[in-house]
This record gives C-alpha cells, structure tokens and sequence, in this order.
C-alpha cells in the first residue's frame, strides 16, 4: 500500500451516491404494489403537503437499507442531494418528522392496517412464485425481549429475567423468512398472549394466497389448548389442510406415563449430520473447553442417546385426544472422564399430524429454532427494535416499519427473474434466489445495496451509473430490467 500524495476534491457537477442499488428496491415497491397499497389502507395525515403516508414508511425502510441504525441516520440522507435525485424526491421527511409519524399511530388498528397493506403486496410476490412454492406454509410464533434503557417510554415494564421493555410476538413464514404480523406488548405480558388471534390472521393470509396446507410450530409457551380443536377442525373438510407441532410443557404426570411406557416403545431418534465432507475429513483441533472441564473437575453432562415414543393425550380444555409426542434425552453425568450416573430428559410436542412418523416431526420441530436467527436479524441487522419514541404503540408502528426493509430484502430474492433456457444459467440464478433470501442483512446491504453510482437525469430517464464492480451486478441489471415498466421511464 504505497499511496502517499493523497488529496480531496469535491465534484461540482457529478453527483453520486453509495447505495446505488437502492433503486432497485424502489422500482421493487412499485412493482407489486406496495406504495399505492399503503396510501390507501393507512390513513393518518389530513392534507399531503408534501408527503404521503407511503413516503413516510418507506422513508424509514430505505434508511434501514441504506446502513442506517436509528432515525437520526435519516438526516444524512435528507442533506445527500444525490440521494435525493436517486428517488426523484425533492425532500423526504427529517428524523424529527419521522418520529411524529410514528406518533400518529395512536390504535392497534392503524398499525394492523398498515400490516395489511405490507401483506397484500406480499402476496402479489407470492403470485410470481412457481406452483411447488404453494406445498406447504410453515408458519412459526415466538415471542423476544425489547429492552430499554428509557424510564418514560408508555408501556414499558419489567420481564421475567428483570429487563426492563416491551414484548414483542413474531409471526413468520418460516419458508422464506419473513415478518407476516408483529405485536409489541408489555414487556411482564408472557409469550403466548394474543397469539392465538394473530396465528388466524396468518392462517387466512397463507390459505388465501393459494397455499395447500399450513403447519404451525411453537415452543412450549404457544400450546394454545384452548385453540387446538377449533384449529383441527380446517381437517374435516380436507384431511391434512391444518396441522400444528407444539412444544408441551413437562409435567410431572406426562414424565411419570413417559416413565411407565414399556422399552419396545421407544426407537431411536438418529439425527442427520450437519454436513457432509466432499474431500477429505480434516483432523479436529483440540477441545480446550473439555481440557478445562476435566481438569478442575467440573460437572459434565453429554448427550448419551435418543429415544422417541408417542401417547395419546387430551388437553383439559380439548374434547378430543392428540398425538403427543416424546423425545427422551438419555445423558451422562461424569467427573474426569469417568461417568457416574444417567439421567432422563423429557421433552414433548402436541400435533394433530397422524401421518408422519414421531422421529421426523421432532426433528421437525426442532427446526422451529431457526426463527431466533430472524429475530436476531430483526434486532439487530435491520435495528426494527431500537424503541425510538415514547409509547408502546408508536414503537410498534417503528418496528413494522422498519421491518419492511427485511421484507424487501426477501421479496428482492423472490421476484428475481428467472434465466432464460435451461441448465447452468437457470441453476445459478435459481441459487443465486435462495442466497438472496437467505443472507444476513448486513451481507445484503453490502453486497447488493451499497454499490457506488452516479445519478444522472438523461431526458426523461433516471440512470443510475454503477461505479464499481460487484458479483450481484448481472442479477441487479437483469432484476431492473424485469421489474421497470414502460410508465416508470
């Protein structure tokens, strides 16, 4: 690295901007929709001078995927005359103005409205989708702590670890990821509150958008027994339409029948491995936490065996009986290498499923685990849980808002246009899809959002020059040219 004479210049006429591959998403927005559906399903402002509600909430989006981290961020944006240009805007809305948007919120009906109007642009996505995407719907809920450090946010309280906050439920399609309805609560308000309302809404959205059949995954804390059969009754009609995996929390009387159950019932639980090697298995470095383990003479628990069973078992608030299934962890309890004792480990799940085997819905049901990684995402990739005004509702309109920009993200995969022909082409681009919905925030913003380039009015043209190369250049161009149509040049 040998530049040293290094001097600044500032252009006078050429104006560029580091998020190039923000007009993508823009020209995305309008592709399925969603500008025009959120003007007309939220309705906040009295007059538009000069901004419409959609200018808000994308404002807030864009910032999200531009790098910003709270809405102070919006005010290097709204200075950028480049960025400006880029979205043909002569001013977007300061980060005071932001916040006051948010505040405008003021009933969980205009904040449902506004999901609405994000989900039915959802679903025009959906409709671009091969007919094997329309198979199954899993959908997944589980509750996350949003702390603060704020005393005079409304609605706050203290969660059961002692952090003080809200408690927000997340609803996702677990089959690309995404948000499909979010709920901030009280934070001493426990996880399975107003789930149950919230999981029917996502049942008619996935049903309505074509889907064959839906399942539904929860930890223990969303059994929703008093839900269970009303859920079960979409089967009459068409066996399979509904089915549900639950975590059971472990009673003593469901260890003691998980006790008495003779040994011919229970059949190992063999799980796959994480990977296959393609080579040659590589030598494993040493085990340091093990070393120490041993050596000062800790207590060590290691995962002996697995072993599954299932009984019938009827809730009290159910009138009929369900599959339960149980997962028995056998582990050694040892000191300095030398097992001492075995001890049992129960774990159970409730379902309606009767077809498949009881191995294969534990081990599907510990695929639920996957939605922590978007609620670590949604924390903190997007940020859409920072909490930056003053009430329970407000902060909810903040994290729906924001949480657009994960959605966007996921659509950008989803609407990529397919390779024309067949063979390694196809294959790329379709890889190139699940990457897309896949990827970490961050890896996306990165690699597909921050792209130098210069903005240049051209007639009746918006050009956006790209200054720089990236791998994800062929399928930006090819996405722009699928998504622009003749009224948008």
């Amino acid at each position: 690295m040998a530049a040293g004479n290094i001097h600044y210049d500032i252009a006078d006429r050429t104006r560029a901007i580091g998020c190039g591959g923000i007009g993508a998403v823009h020209l995305l927005a309008r592709k399925v929709g969603l500008i025009d559906l959120i003007d007309r399903q939220v309705q906040l402002l009295k007059t538009h001078l000069p901004y419409h509600e959609s200018d808000h909430v994308l404002n807030i989006a864009y910032n999200v995927m531009c790098g910003g981290r709270c809405l102070e961020d919006i005010e290097l944006l709204r200075n950028d005359e480049g960025y400006l240009d880029a979205l043909g805007a002569t001013r977007i809305p300061d980060p005071t103005t932001a916040g006051d948007f948010c505040r405008r919120f003021e009933s969980a009906d205009q904040v449902n409205n506004l999901q609405d109007a994000i989900n039915l642009a959802r679903l025009n996505v959906w409709k671009k989708q091969p007919s094997e995407f329309f198979q199954t719907a899993v959908i997944d809920a589980d509750g996350t702590l949003a702390p603060t450090d704020g005393c005079t946010k409304a609605g706050m309280d203290i969660g059961y670890n002692g952090i003080w906050g809200y408690h927000p439920l997340l609803i996702s399609l677990a089959n690309t990821k995404e948000p499909l309805y979010l709920l901030n609560r009280s934070g001493n308000r426990p996880s399975h509150e107003d789930a149950a309302g919230y999981l029917d809404k996502a049942i008619e959205l996935t049903l309505g958008a074509g889907f064959k059949s839906v399942r539904m995954r929860g930890d223990t804390d969303f059994s929703q027994t008093a839900h269970l059969d009303r859920w079960d009754a979409y089967n009459d009609d068409a066996p399979g339409k509904l089915t549900f995996l639950f975590g059971f929390d472990a009673h003593m009387n469901l260890k003691l029948q998980a006790e008495a159950l003779p040994a011919e019932c229970w059949a190992q639980l063999n799980r796959l491995p994480r990977y296959e090697v393609a080579t040659q298995e590589r030598t494993r470095p040493a085990d340091v936490k093990q070393q120490v383990i041993d050596e000062r003479g800790f207590k060590n628990l290691r995962l002996a065996a697995e072993h599954v069973a299932e009984i019938e078992y009827q809730p009290a608030k159910c009138k009929k009986p369900y599959r339960l299934i149980i997962c028995r962890k056998t582990i050694d309890v040892g000191i300095h290498q030398q097992v001492l004792w075995q001890e049992y480990r129960y774990f159970f799940f409730i379902t309606n499923d009767r077809a498949k085997p009881a191995a294969q819905l534990v081990l599907e049901a510990n695929k639920r685990c996957d939605q922590e990684n978007l609620i670590e995402q949604l924390k903190n990739g997007v940020h859409a849980m920072k909490l930056p005004v003053a009430d329970l509702i407000s902060n909810w309109a903040y994290m729906v808002m924001a949480s657009l920009a994960w959605s966007l993200k996921a659509w950008w995969g989803l609407m990529l246009p397919e390779a024309q022909g067949r063979g390694r082409a196809k294959d790329i681009r379709q890889a190139q899809k699940r990457a897309v919905v896949s990827m970490e925030f961050r890896t996306f913003v990165a690699s597909v959002i921050r792209l130098p380039a210069q903005i240049v009015r051209s007639g009746r043209k918006l050009i956006y020059r790209l200054l720089s190369y990236s791998p994800w250049q062929e399928p930006l161009l090819a996405a722009v040219a699928a998504w622009r149509t003749r009224a948008q040049c």
